[in-house]
């Protein structure tokens, strides 16, 4: 994608609000797409957020009197 932007690490762990450790974690187990950019790692910002949006988990709806949550 020609408008997607690149990111640092740097920028990738303020976004996610961890460590710089998290992302290079992630890129390292392969479970984020990155660039090289010859000695340097980017990671589009599309990445970043499908990263984001693939782990977002959704709230449970309000569940009928009676029944029991699971153990």
């Amino acid at each position: 994608m020609p408008d997607d932007r690149l990111l640092t690490v740097e920028e990738v762990a303020r976004l996610l609000g961890t460590g710089e450790r998290f992302p290079r974690r992630l890129i390292a187990e392969r479970r984020i797409v990155f660039v090289r950019v010859g000695r340097h790692v980017r990671i589009p910002e599309s990445a970043v957020s499908a990263y984001i949006a693939a782990r977002t988990v959704q709230p449970i709806t309000a569940r009928r009197a009676g029944q029991r949550r699971a153990a």
